[in-house]
């Protein structure tokens, strides 16, 4: 049964330009799609830059070239771009305390990878173990806090500041990370301003989810709430310190995990999981195809469908730069590389460090 639901799952999310397969989520470009089509997004999950594949194409055609890390090259750019995204992964949380996907330090829970837990097969097998790994995210999300590189973006994202730089411009933040800092980081840069003087809060995308949402399972329901709760239910509390004591894992009845507070069945966590469509999916594609500056700030740009999104800008001629900790396989295609901390090298780039 289950197999042929993802059979036909696969059928219908194909035919919008997505190859969705249990455990990943792999954009393929068919031709850039028409403005007028609506895709629509099921406000599932987040997780982690994983690789799954490499896009098939590239962001240039010069593989061997080598990007520049001239900062004064790059401002100028930045001052004359009109329409400006940022795509950000894990890496923009690691000054946080928070594990990158692809490091040495990434998330291994027990035996098992982000790959193995983060789809639904695996909520669907044991709701326990995917609910207790969720639960050890929600409580190291819960004691980070945002560093200066989610502050620059924030600052970044509020027009005052920005016209300093890029007089003009727009800027759209989209985030992989389910982590809510970004959104916190903003809500730090706005209440130390003038709250008369915004017309509208700066948008932030998080296309892979918040794990601080929940959803509920059944079909006909479809609610979705915020909870900040810890732990999110009594049968968790403490989970987290048993992973790290190496004790087994302990099975916990579905009666006992988070339920939907409207109609009482089981609840899930709210992040995009690998072989669901990412939130705000058509939105996302349009601003990308119209952006002519993108920030690829702390993610390998490994995992669809985020992988794509950085080609497409250079496919209409817009700049690509990348800020990441350390090198990754398709750097030479960007036009601007900088190698470091995001934390050290954004704020400074942005010009938001004397802010």
């Amino acid at each position: 049964m289950i197999k042929s639901l993802i059979l036909l799952s696969r059928s219908i999310i194909g035919k919008l330009g997505y190859d969705v397969c249990l455990g990943a989520s792999r954009y393929i470009a068919h031709d850039k799609p028409a403005r007028s089509s609506a895709i629509q997004s099921p406000n599932l999950p987040h997780i982690p830059s994983h690789h799954r594949s490499l896009p098939k194409d590239t962001l240039g055609q010069k593989m061997g070239s080598v990007p520049s890390n001239d900062i004064i090259e790059f401002k100028n750019v930045l001052s004359s771009s009109k329409k400006i995204v940022a795509i950000a992964g894990a890496g923009l949380s690691a000054a946080s305390g928070l594990p990158t996907w692809r490091s040495a330090n990434g998330i291994v829970w027990r035996k098992y990878d982000s790959l193995a837990l983060a789809n639904k097969a695996a909520f669907l097998d044991s709701p326990s173990r995917v609910w207790q790994y969720y639960h050890r995210i929600r409580e190291a999300a819960r004691g980070a806090e945002p560093n200066e590189a989610h502050r620059a973006l924030a600052l970044f994202s509020v027009s005052e500041h920005r016209e300093r730089v890029a007089t003009g411009s727009t800027f759209t933040l989209i985030t992989q990370n389910v982590d809510e800092l970004s959104e916190r980081a903003l809500d730090d840069v706005l209440n130390h301003r003038d709250k008369s003087s915004l017309d509208t809060r700066p948008d932030i995308i998080e296309m892979h989810g918040r794990v601080f949402d929940v959803a509920c399972t059944a079909y006909n329901c479809g609610y979705r709430e915020k909870c900040y709760d810890s732990p999110i239910c009594p049968a968790l509390e403490g989970t987290e310190k048993i992973v790290d004591a190496g004790v087994p894992e302990p099975d916990i009845p579905k009666q006992n995990l988070p339920r939907c507070r409207k109609c009482g069945e089981l609840g899930r966590p709210g992040v995009v999981w690998f072989g669901e469509v990412p939130e705000r999916i058509k939105e996302i594609l349009d601003l990308v195809d119209q952006a002519d500056l993108c920030l690829v700030v702390g993610t390998s740009s490994l995992v669809h469908p985020a992988a794509k999104l950085a080609s497409r800008v250079k496919e209409h001629g817009g700049k690509v730069a990348v800020f990441n900790l350390e090198r990754s396989k398709r750097d030479e295609e960007a036009d601007f590389l900088f190698l470091g901390s995001c934390e050290k090298t954004l704020p400074h780039a942005l010009g938001m460090d004397e802010i």
